[in-house]
């Protein structure tokens, strides 16, 4: 994301500026870092130097590029407003990554602290199997049969295992994977971190439908776009139904209530901003409101993943303890005459 946000920061620059659009993908080319961002802005620039459409090229180029972003590129070609559209784009992916960049700063410390526990466990286990070699006597305090170079590759994978299995699944929720969705949906209905997570949805909801209704995109492909920019199966999974109720006539306003999933402050904004003809304002005004909110849901976010580190750093420290004693007590029991 910060390489987008970047993008586009650069992209709005030249172009509001009045530099050819040619020379600006040249130059992005020339400058691009990896292999598969030089290939793909090289193919935008061969692409653009022949006259094609930039919307076009950018589709083609797969899931290099996020939906958002090749949708608003189609859509500031067809209005002659592309350097405005990348702007606000710029503005979106600058908002995303201030509060991934506030939630890693807050989680940091307890996480610190998990790294800390398992790095001593991971020693303890060594130094067993290097007691063992001393003394000639295998000495497993822990219980678990890991002792040595051996125990310890084994707990390094285990452990690299668990983390790799916690990465997976949190990308493969935030790209809405079938396989997800029933955790989802567990997650969401959570007292304290489900309502936290709808907030953060429904702020980019709110900015996403402002977005592409101010830059004149079709209803229903906006409608469809700023749900999928969501990433939450509570409200992907009502586009069909949604999409069905505009192409028969009703109302957005109508369409939002019958999905059942919607707070009554967004629907409240939806009707007034009809009945007034000033929908998109009325978007501007609720996504800076959610914005707002969405710091508040982060804050709380922060504090039950904080927590969560802290109980298991302080379960792993109390079943250390415990292994601890158990072992010192059956030397003891051992040492005591028959």
């Amino acid at each position: 994301m910060k390489p987008l946000a970047a993008l586009c920061q650069r992209l709005a620059t030249a172009l509001v500026a009045g530099v050819d659009v040619r020379t600006v993908w040249a130059r992005e080319a020339r400058q691009a870092r990896g292999l598969a961002a030089r290939r793909h802005l090289a193919a935008v620039s061969a692409a653009v130097n022949r006259g094609e459409s930039l919307a076009g090229v950018l589709a083609a180029g797969g899931d290099f590029f996020p939906p958002l972003f090749r949708e608003m590129t189609e859509v500031g070609e067809q209005s002659g407003h592309l350097g405005e559209v990348f702007a606000r784009l710029a503005e979106h992916y600058q908002g995303q990554l201030r509060l991934r960049r506030d939630f890693l700063a807050a989680i940091a410390w307890p996480m610190l602290q998990l790294t800390a526990a398992l790095t001593v466990v991971g020693v303890l286990i060594w130094v067993m199997g290097f007691i063992a070699q001393m003394t000639g006597t295998k000495i497993d305090i822990l219980g678990f049969g890991l002792v040595g170079n051996r125990g310890l590759a084994i707990y390094l994978a285990v452990v690299a295992a668990a983390a790799g299995l916690l990465l997976l699944s949190i990308r493969a929720a935030s790209r809405g994977l079938a396989w997800t969705r029933p955790m989802q949906r567990v997650v969401l209905r959570l007292p304290v971190l489900g309502p936290a997570l709808q907030t953060l949805a429904l702020a980019r909801l709110a900015w996403s439908m402002h977005l592409t209704m101010d830059a004149g995109m079709e209803l229903r492909r906006g409608l469809r776009l700023s749900l999928r920019s969501t990433h939450s199966t509570w409200y992907t999974d009502q586009s069909e139904r949604i999409d069905a109720g505009i192409a028969g006539g009703n109302s957005i306003y109508e369409v939002f209530c019958e999905a059942g999933c919607f707070p009554p402050d967004f629907l409240d904004a939806l009707q007034v901003g009809e009945h007034s003809g000033k929908l998109v304002e009325s978007m501007a005004l609720l996504s800076r409101q959610y914005q707002e909110q969405a710091r508040a849901a982060l804050a709380t976010l922060t504090m039950v993943a904080g927590f969560a580190v802290w109980a298991a750093v302080a379960l792993l420290i109390i079943a250390l303890i415990f292994r601890l004693f158990m072992f010192y007590l059956g030397m003891i029991n051992a040492a005591m005459p028959k």
